[in-house]
Formats: structure tokens, sequence, C-alpha cells
């Protein structure tokens, strides 16, 4: 089956070589522009476009700013694919265009739909605590992540298990249930499960803002947050480090028992026995962090370095 493959990101790409791997016929790869990035505002390519310039470059590349348009409508029509497959693409694919494939236009989606709808499910599914997540592999329709479902694929989410763990584990996934859908059209024994609607949550775009700690939260809920947004985008507190308010991103962390009665936001150690922060009802251990201007670095590591703070 002939497919063309839209996506932008390093999952998406991770994605597509685990496709072309398996001798799936890719005829063309749409993602998103180049984009400036870094101090020095260099235009630099999608993961994607890298990977296929890279390993394969027989593979027509197209960068729209807007796919849906009736130009790229009738070079899509072009390639007369089978499948049109969208993984983590970055922008919402209009009718013209989930019309082209002669088969299907399919998604991969990072969630055990309908839970986790929208732009962050790996996020949201660690930050809510859900002890499992996984692939949906699902019918494109205009409505966001509301196609039918082709296949699912599950995989559980551990105490320590961060977003980027459970990145590397849905690739996998994603690779596994496109495969198995490739083989079902062709086989003719496709099924599609149409989605509980009185099931659907949300899974909205991770804000800054909201990656900064609450120390005024339980203990378990402020460890789901910090694994849930490592390593990007990354959560936050604020210290008091010699009269001055710095800033410092907490890579990895873990519970930490504790019963006292001290207020919530007490740095209870910055010692030997590590650096541990009192919470509503326990206590976190941040095992690395990264201090404003500075290198990520063991907790202990950073304790040696510096005085006791105070939190913000």
């Amino acid at each position: 089956m002939k497919v063309v493959f839209f996506g932008t990101p390093q999952i998406a790409a991770n994605i597509l070589k685990g496709l072309l791997d398996r001798r799936i016929e890719v005829v063309c790869v749409v993602t998103k522009p180049d984009k400036k990035k870094g101090r020095s505002q260099k235009m630099l390519p999608p993961p994607v476009k890298s990977f296929v310039q890279e390993s394969f470059p027989e593979i027509e590349i197209l960068q729209p700013h807007k796919v849906s348009t009736d130009e790229y409508a009738e070079k899509l029509k072009a390639y007369e694919a089978d499948l049109f497959i969208v993984v983590a693409y970055g922008e919402i694919v209009k009718q013209n265009i989930l019309d082209i494939p002669k088969v299907a236009c399919v998604n991969v989606h990072a969630s055990l739909l309908p839970r986790h709808r929208g732009a962050a499910p790996m996020h949201r599914a660690i930050i809510n605590g859900d002890l499992e997540s996984g692939v949906s592999i699902m019918e494109m329709v205009l409505a966001l992540d509301a196609g039918d479902v082709y296949n699912v694929l599950k995989t559980p989410i551990t105490i320590d298990m961060n977003v980027g763990d459970l990145e590397k584990k849905i690739e996998k996934l994603g690779i596994d249930g496109l495969i198995k859908t490739i083989g079902d059209f062709k086989e003719g024994v496709v099924k599609k499960v149409p989605q509980d609607e009185s099931k659907v949550t949300y899974a909205s775009k991770i804000s800054v803002e909201e990656c900064e700690v609450n120390w005024d939260k339980e203990a378990l809920s402020i460890h789901n947050l910090i694994r849930g947004v490592s390593p990007y985008p990354g959560a936050y507190c604020f210290l008091i480090m010699n009269d001055q308010k710095k800033r410092l991103k907490i890579k990895k962390a873990r519970l930490f028992e504790d019963a006292s009665d001290a207020p919530s936001g007490t740095v209870l150690h910055f010692d030997q026995n590590g650096f541990i922060i009192k919470a509503k009802d326990s206590a976190v251990e941040l095992l690395e962090v990264q201090l404003e201007g500075k290198k990520a670095v063991g907790a202990l590591e950073f304790v040696r370095g510096y005085s006791k703070p105070s939190l913000a």
C-alpha cells in the first residue's frame, strides 16, 4: 500500500523510520517548514525532514505553511496513495485533504481514546497519575481526535516513569499499531470501533506557568507534575539564595516519607542526606536539578556547592 506520511517532531521521525525499516512504501513526506532556532536564529529543518534527507533522500518532501489548500490537495492527489498516515504533524488537516487517500487517513494518537484527546496526552496521563497509557490508531475526522479507532495498544505507567520514558514506549507501540492496521487493511479485516463520547477527556497543551511547583499540594501530585513535564518543558520552583531569587528546574525527583508538621515549602534537608522539600502531606526529594544559567547536576553535587536556600 502506498503511503503519504505527515509528521514533524522527533517522535514522528522515529515512527517513520520504523515504517520504512519494515518496508512500508512511503511515496511522500509532508512536514512543517524549517524554523529559526537557538540564539543564532539559524534556520533548522524539523526532525522528520532531517531524517528523510539523511536516510531516504529519494522520498519527496513537502513543507507547506498550510497543507489544506487547493494547491497542495492537487499535489497530494498525484501520488495516488492508499493511506495518509499522520503523526504529530502540527496542523489540523481539513476535509479536502482527508478525502484524498483511496483507503483512509490514519492518525497515531498517544493515548487510550477517548481519554486525553488533544495536544499533550502523554504529559497529562502522567500528571493525572494514570496507571496506563498507549496508542490509538484512529480514522481521522474533522473533530479533534474523535474518529473511530482501528487498533489500541497499551503500556503501564510506573511511578518513576517520566514523559520522555513514556514517549519511547509510545514510539514502539505506534509502529506496531500502524503495521497491524496496514496489514488489516491489506487483508480486508479492519474493524472500526466508535469512541464512547461519555468518556471523553481533553489533554490541553502544557503551559509554562503550570510547570511551577506548588508546594502546598500533596507530594504525589508534585511528583507526578515533575515527571509529567520531564524532560520537557520542565518543572521548576524559585529559591532565595544569598538574598537573590533564582529559578531552579527540577529534572528528577522521588517521593520521601515525612510525618513532620513543618510548613509546606520548608527545605527539610540540604546536606549529605539530600535535597528534600516538604509538601502538604509528605515530602519530595530532588534528585537532579538545574539552576538558571548552570548545567544540570545531581542533587548531592548541588548541595555541596551552595548554602541552604529557602523557597521563594
